[in-house]
């Protein structure tokens, strides 16, 4: 795509964002909030799936990948919905196909990987992040393989950061390994949170904020260099890097009275 193409796209991505920004009084905004800990800094977002709903996308309906935010924004508006918050959803191959298992409205895209391997991915124990009947689950992906259970969207990644209350064994607190991340993590309320940090953190860092400060006892490390979100309500559209499978909080465009 030529430098006008990108143009022409930017442009109609703001005329869509400035339109929904236009007709959405009332509307649903993230839960974000900044955080420090440790001497390190985190935006941290988060959402109760009773009342919120939390989806898992990749691809347009002629199966291009969104592989930005701005294509997905433009997409939902279509559908009569908007934005509230997103970030990057897993891993990707070359393509952005997903790595592992991708569930989009209740069909499997992708089946399920429970391989060791190289890579951040199949640093076992790896997982999955789920949503059904509004509730959120992290599952590692062997029992998540063994049980089956019903999802309305998954995606998986890895590593887990925090395994039913312990942290992933082969984290080490004094690892010179620093870089920008972000998870997700579901607490013991059911609350879902988004993560990404605002300084480069270690992965012990990291998973112990969701631990102990969040109070989560599953969370899942999303990726490192690519790490995006999309808070519109703090003017954040990240787009340094292509994007494979995207986690969004979704909104409905209300219908609108009066005479047509």
């Amino acid at each position: 795509m030529g430098i006008q193409g990108i143009c022409v796209r930017s442009l109609v991505a703001a005329i869509v964002l400035m339109a929904t920004t236009a007709c959405l009084s009332g509307r649903a905004i993230a839960a974000c909030r900044d955080l420090v800990t440790e001497n390190a800094g985190y935006t941290v977002c988060s959402f109760d799936p009773k009342t919120e709903e939390i989806r898992v996308y990749h691809s347009d309906p002629a199966g291009r990948p969104f592989s930005d935010f701005d294509a997905l924004v433009r997409q939902l508006w279509e559908e009569r919905h908007y934005l509230v918050f997103a970030t990057n959803g897993g891993m990707y191959h070359d393509d952005l196909s997903p790595v592992g298992l991708f569930v989009e409205y209740g069909i499997e895209r992708r089946p399920i990987s429970t391989k060791a391997g190289w890579g951040n991915f199949h640093l076992l124990p790896n997982g999955v992040f789920s949503v059904a009947d509004g509730k959120a689950a992290i599952t590692e992906s062997r029992r998540y393989a063994r049980r089956r259970p019903k999802a309305d969207y998954a995606t998986q990644s890895g590593p887990m950061l925090v395994i039913n209350g312990a942290l992933h064994p082969k984290f080490l607190p004094d690892s010179d390994s620093f870089k920008i991340r972000n998870g997700v993590g579901v607490d013991r309320g059911g609350k879902v949170h988004f993560v990404i940090s605002n300084t480069p953190v270690r992965f012990y860092d990291f998973a112990r904020l969701f631990r102990d400060t969040l109070g989560c006892p599953n969370a899942l490390y999303l990726d490192g260099t690519i790490s995006s979100a999309y808070i519109p309500e703090r003017g954040r559209r990240d787009r340094l890097f292509p994007l494979g499978p995207i986690i969004a909080v979704i909104g409905t465009v209300p219908q609108r009275s009066g005479v047509r």
